[in-house]
């Protein structure tokens, strides 16, 4: 998916969903960093995809909590 069109969606997303997938992608990055160093994959480019997706949803609450706020 471009990274466009994951911006796009993302902001289509309520703030619940927006947690959620913020757990989801927690959960994920936790098993693949452990993967990781047992060595069982080479998923240094998931990982980083998903940390960035991460920081997205979270910047996007950020941003929703201080319109709220003023």
């Amino acid at each position: 998916m471009k990274k466009r069109e994951e911006v796009d969606k993302l902001r289509e997303m309520s703030d619940e969903e927006m947690r959620e997938e913020t757990g989801r992608l927690k959960e994920s990055l936790f098993r693949l960093n452990f993967k990781l160093a047992l060595g069982e994959t080479d998923a240094v480019k998931t990982i980083r995809r998903e940390k960035k997706t991460l920081a997205r949803i979270q910047t996007m609450l950020n941003e929703r909590r201080r319109e709220q706020s003023t």
